[in-house]
């Protein structure tokens, strides 16, 4: 069983301008991010590894999750579809992987990855901060097919605030 935690980056700062790689998070980004780290503690989904987009915001999403998981890096995650997505998710090693990257990448990896979509309204535009774990009945990422996951929680940041 393999299972995948698929995470768009928290909330960014667009009033700075600069590059897109550069942008970094704003304020409710950064508390929108530490609660998808707590939720993630009282889940017990913390992964095992975790698959990175390179840029600022993806690096301080990850940092603000406060996991500590061993992290790849990788640019080919900065704006992917979900073809890159796949590529860097069948190099994976661990059993709970988190995948941070940007949308709409993210948002058409997940429809594509799980049988069934979740019962949520905002699984569609996947929203800053959305949050999508899935199972896999596989022995390694490399045998993972589209199509063939489980949804098994759903959950965007404004959820976890305002709870």
């Amino acid at each position: 069983m393999k299972r995948l935690v698929l995470m768009r980056h928290a909330k960014s700062d667009w009033t700075a301008g600069g590059p897109d790689h550069a942008r970094t998070l704003n304020e409710r980004g950064r508390a929108s991010a530490a609660a998808l780290g707590d939720w993630l503690r009282a889940q017990a989904l913390l992964p095992d590894e975790v698959l990175c987009s390179t840029s600022t915001r993806t690096r301080e999403t990850l940092a603000a999750l406060a996991i500590g998981a061993p992290t790849r890096f990788e640019d080919r995650l900065y704006h992917a579809g979900p073809v890159a997505m796949m590529k860097s998710l069948r190099d994976a090693d661990g059993d709970t992987v988190l995948m941070i990257a940007h949308n709409p990448g993210i948002a058409e990896f997940a429809h594509e990855i799980v049988a069934r979509a979740p019962q949520h309204p905002r699984f569609r535009d996947y929203p800053t901060g959305a949050t999508l774990v899935a199972e896999f009945d596989i022995e390694t990422w490399a045998d993972m097919t589209e199509g063939s996951g489980v949804a098994r929680a759903f959950v965007i940041p404004r959820e976890l605030i305002e709870a």
